[in-house]
């Protein structure tokens, strides 16, 4: 306690200090997925972050350190800064943005409290420290605000106001027509960097799709060249292009909705990122040149540490603002017509920027990795695999095996670790990303309304009467009440209709993979599917399958090897043998009629048919599936996907808002 109490002020502010280089160096990782000990690093530090400085605060207000170490007051002022916090994290989830009047009280009470610590104590330090706290005050308090000032910008409610008032930003096409290819050489292709601009042109569809706030016909011709830069992007044929923008987009999302780039790419933001170095250079040679005599030595030690990872953190933060391309836009449409010119006509922006990226081009090639970039690998889970390991333990249950497992469910083990053992990720077949992207060709454009949102049902482009044989009137009275019932059934009805035919291919390799990831987002994400979850629906009919399979003498192991994804399906084709061999009468749909007998008759009927080839079928109907889901899905959910490393969902729901662009432009050229 002795030694709590003597260095207790010391402490607290090199851990603030250390808590803010942890928030600089970890808070990127969100933009991808990572690590779960890389994000409680960054979750633990963005916990403790604000807790340690507010404490710091406290004690310094309270204790008689900065009495008996009259230089301990002049590190209240830093503990503002750190407050206020790095540019590249403001909210850890979405629901931070909602505390900003929290974060504003907040702001007011720790001002108040570094300026009582500084009224009582500063005093006795001389005037050069007195006026380098000032100035570090000044500083500190600008940038909370700036943090508060963020939180606020960040809201759903907030963005959409500004969008009703504000027109488009004219300038958002200027720079990729006539500044980009003049400054970048003769890399003309499309290569990350002009896509990156081509997402900012686009952004807009982004932004206003986010909030639900609809495209205002305030520029046609700002429309015509936007729709433009969608079309000459659609004509990539590997669809590289298109996907890229997507993810870049998004990760430009995540800038407004979880960092301080709203304000940072402002006139007053970089007045402050400017001041800040300047400010702390000044601090730094008032308390060099100050005279340190009396003060402890250890005391002196740490303000210096303070005053230079204060400097190391906001120069780093002014050097990331001024080649980031947001500063791009923000010459394009400032008021200051010279500034533009001096930044942009002689390429003096560009030239920054591409000397930063080939600085940046040997990490990039050692990690492999952009950080604007998705993963490109969806989650996937099938049922049938699942109930397979829960048939295989039935067999070797035992009492106390059977009470750990009442405990387990209680606590939300078993969940937890049915989807670690069943799930897995798979890259996306490009035959998905390629049907998706030209999808827009089979959109008339009443197709699509004004937010983007199809205008069908479910399955209606691939069981639609117009395109498909009588035979589908058989089949609409199997597909679901529900979104998450006609997931349900059709996804065990895919898997029970590929292992009774036997067929394999690209197309059904695409088939497994967007019936797994709708199933993974049904039992790990069903907040992003629309309509009410099913969980005793999918609980009753798991029971159901492990019923009808444990009568079985139980299952062969026959592949040992070829990999984990073979194990996986040999052991979900062996569950769907066992099912298929369950005889089934005559079954009228009804409410208490169990699901696998719906699947079951849809897969026996698809597997009937002659005129048509149920594979083409599957594939449409999960590629309908998939666009209604993203469509349907709450645009809040979307946005909390993004911290988190992105979703497949998301990025299919941000292309049919460009669809919908295509469409109107379609619309206003009288169907040409």
């Amino acid at each position: 306690m002795d030694l709590w109490n003597q260095w207790a002020t010391q402490i607290l502010v090199i851990l603030s200090l250390m808590l803010q280089v942890v928030l600089h160096i970890f808070a990127g990782i969100r933009r991808r997925e990572a690590m779960p000990v890389e994000r409680f690093i960054l979750w633990l530090a963005y916990q403790l972050a604000d807790s340690t400085a507010i404490y710091a605060i406290g004690n310094l207000s309270l204790s008689s350190a900065a009495r008996e170490h009259n230089l301990v007051a002049f590190w209240a002022p830093f503990l503002l800064v750190h407050l206020g916090g790095p540019d590249n994290i403001t909210a850890y989830s979405l629901e931070d943005n909602k505390l900003w009047k929290r974060h504003l009280v907040t702001l007011v009470v720790q001002v108040l409290g570094v300026g009582y610590v500084l009224y009582k104590n500063i005093t006795g330090n001389g005037t050069m420290i007195v006026v380098a706290a000032i100035l570090m005050s000044i500083i500190g308090t600008a940038k909370y605000g700036e943090r508060t000032y963020a939180l606020w910008w960040s809201n759903f409610s907030t963005i959409r106001n500004y969008l009703k008032l504000v027109q488009r930003n004219k300038h958002q096409h200027f720079y990729i027509e006539y500044e980009h290819p003049r400054h970048l050489g003769d890399n003309h292709g499309f290569d990350d960097e002009l896509l990156l601009h081509r997402a900012h042109s686009l952004f807009y569809v982004c932004k206003r799709g986010i909030v639900d706030s609809v495209i205002i016909n305030d520029d046609d011709d700002s429309d015509n060249r936007g729709s433009e830069v969608i079309r000459d992007l659609m004509k990539d044929k590997d669809h590289k292009s298109m996907w890229t923008v997507m993810e870049m987009e998004l990760s430009l999302m995540y800038d407004i909705l979880y960092t301080k780039a709203y304000v940072i790419h402002t006139s007053l933001g970089y007045i402050i990122r400017i001041m800040a170095p300047i400010t702390i250079v000044a601090s730094l040679l008032l308390f060099l040149f100050s005279g340190k005599g009396g003060h402890n030595r250890i005391d002196v030690i740490i303000t210096y540490v303070l005053l230079g990872g204060a400097l190391v953190l906001e120069t780093r933060s002014l050097l990331r603002s001024l080649w980031s391309t947001w500063a791009l836009v923000f010459l394009c449409d400032t008021r200051w017509s010279w500034l533009r010119h001096v930044a942009l006509c002689n390429g003096r922006w560009h030239r920054l920027r591409y000397a930063v990226l080939s600085l940046r081009r040997p990490i990039k090639t050692i990690f492999s990795r952009n950080s604007r970039r998705w993963s490109g690998r969806i989650g996937q889970y099938n049922v049938l695999h699942s109930c397979y390991h829960k048939i295989t333990e039935a067999t070797t249950s035992h009492c106390w095996f059977e009470a750990f497992d009442d405990l387990s469910t209680l606590v939300g083990f078993t969940d937890w670790l049915d989807m670690k053992h069943c799930s897995s990720n798979l890259k996306i077949p490009d035959k998905v990303k390629t049907t998706l992207q030209d999808m827009h060709t089979r959109f008339a454009p009443d197709d699509l309304n004004t937010m983007g949102l199809l205008r069908y049902n479910w399955g209606m482009l691939a069981m639609g009467e117009s395109t498909r044989p009588e035979q589908f009137e058989d089949l609409k009275k199997f597909h679901g009440v529900d979104f998450h019932e006609s997931i349900l059934i059709w996804h065990i009805a895919t898997d029970l209709f590929l292992a009774k035919t036997g067929k394999e291919g690209p197309t059904v390799e695409a088939i497994r993979a967007m019936s797994n990831y709708m199933m993974y987002l049904f039992v790990d994400c069903p907040e992003m599917l629309p309509g009410l979850p099913q969980n005793w629906l999918y609980e009753m009919t798991k029971k159901n399958i492990i019923e009808s399979c444990r009568a079985s003498n139980g299952f062969t192991h026959e592949v040992k090897h070829g990999g984990q994804r073979s194990l996986r399906l040999k052991e979900t084709e062996q569950v769907a043998g066992k099912l298929l061999k369950i005889h089934i009468g005559e079954v009228k749909p009804g409410p208490k009629e169990p699901r696998l007998t719906y699947a079951r008759i849809v897969a026996d009927t698809l597997s009937e048919w002659k005129d048509e080839d149920p594979i083409d079928v599957l594939f449409d109907l999960w590629i309908d599936f998939l666009m209604y889901a993203a469509n349907r899905c709450n645009r809040e959910s979307h946005a909390k996907k993004l911290n988190a490393g992105g979703e497949f969902l998301t990025i299919v729901w941000l292309m049919i808002e460009h669809f919908q662009q295509l469409a109107k432009a379609k619309k206003e050229r009288g169907n040409e």
